[in-house]
């Protein structure tokens, strides 16, 4: 091997190694940010970010970054217990409902744009409905097994689980692959500046209301949702369903508003629901506007393709047409000249 390849090996390495430190401490640092909502035992959220974060990194970086999803998994889960082979239980778990999803996806043809139907369908079903049911099951089944859970908390647990780590795909999933093709908008008029804060506050503060009633207005929330499909497509959606969703959730989690009353079970069904509604919406409208747009814009280019061929070929038709006319010509000019 030359010192070339040597120093391309080593380089590689280090990229490699670096990639996977990134990946521990974004795992680690999520996983504590979502445990701060927690429901069961101090370890059951109803937003779990780094199942998000990792399919991300499995589908940008291959399989190969699964080590580093582990490893993060390890580091949080090891200190929520209940013991040792428990722990390794769910770590195993956390890792492989990220890889099966990944593959999923492979399977299916995702593409990383989201800028089609097909593709935001198969996160929302495949890469998040289908493949957390991995990570639910084995984490709860681990905690029924080792009695950190009562017979009666199983399904409530398995249900937190599940759509925690769902909604962990559904919210920052998206966020994540936008803002990795997301540049600083250039020549973009004041009054789009301000449309786009006037529907972040707007997101914000009727999220707050929704949350903080008794009455169920947490539908109020869908048309901002709608508006930021239609006018910013993905860009301007996944930050409100960010928004939407963690305010929603501090919410359950403190039983205040539309949650006040209800057991942990209702709660659930009340939080995800909405959560799931909002998260569809987004993902679905913006792949529906983006689709469209590319469709449009691809119309359009043909037209000016075919513009620019019939521009090229009338001149040669006219030509063709004037040669053609003068040999009559010129034998009507000697017939007159004859007569």
């Amino acid at each position: 091997m030359t010192g070339a390849a040597r120093g391309a090996r080593r380089r590689q390495y280090v990229t490699e190694g670096l990639r996977g430190a990134a990946v521990v401490a974004a795992y680690y640092v999520s996983a504590k940010i979502g445990l701060q909502q927690e429901l069961v035992r101090g370890q059951v959220t109803p937003l779990w970010p780094p199942t998000g974060i990792a399919l991300v990194v499995l589908l940008l970086w291959g399989l190969r970054m699964w080590p580093a999803v582990a490893l993060g998994a390890f580091l949080v889960n090891v200190a929520l217990g209940p013991s040792i082979l428990p722990v390794l239980a769910i770590t195993v778990g956390n890792t492989l409902a990220p890889v099966f999803a990944c593959l999923l996806l492979r399977r299916v043809g995702f593409r990383l744009a989201l800028d089609r139907l097909q593709d935001a369908l198969a996160l929302v079903f495949l890469g998040a409905l289908v493949g957390m049911v991995v990570s639910a099951t084995v984490g709860t089944g681990v905690l029924a097994a080792a009695d950190a859970l009562g017979a009666d908390d199983f399904w409530p647990t398995w249900s937190v689980w599940w759509t925690g780590d769902a909604m962990g795909v559904l919210v920052f999933a998206p966020l994540l692959l936008v803002a990795r093709e997301a540049r600083w908008p250039r020549g973009v008029s004041a009054l789009r500046w301000a449309e786009a804060v006037a529907l972040l506050v707007g997101t914000t503060a009727v999220s707050v209301l929704a949350t903080h009633s008794r009455l169920n207005l947490l539908f109020l929330v869908v048309p901002f949702l709608v508006w930021a499909a239609f006018r910013f497509q993905l860009v301007g959606a996944a930050p409100c369903v960010l928004i939407a969703s963690v305010i929603t959730i501090h919410a359950g989690a403190r039983g205040a508003g539309p949650f006040a009353g209800h057991d942990l079970l209702a709660q659930m069904v009340i939080l995800q629901a909405f959560n799931g509604t909002v998260s569809l919406t987004a993902l679905l409208l913006s792949a529906i506007i983006t689709e469209r747009n590319h469709t449009l814009g691809e119309i359009e280019r043909v037209c000016e393709r075919l513009t620019e061929a019939l521009s090229r070929l009338a001149p040669e038709e006219h030509l063709d047409r004037w040669s053609s006319s003068r040999p009559g010509e010129r034998e009507r000019g000697k017939g007159q000249q004859r007569r």
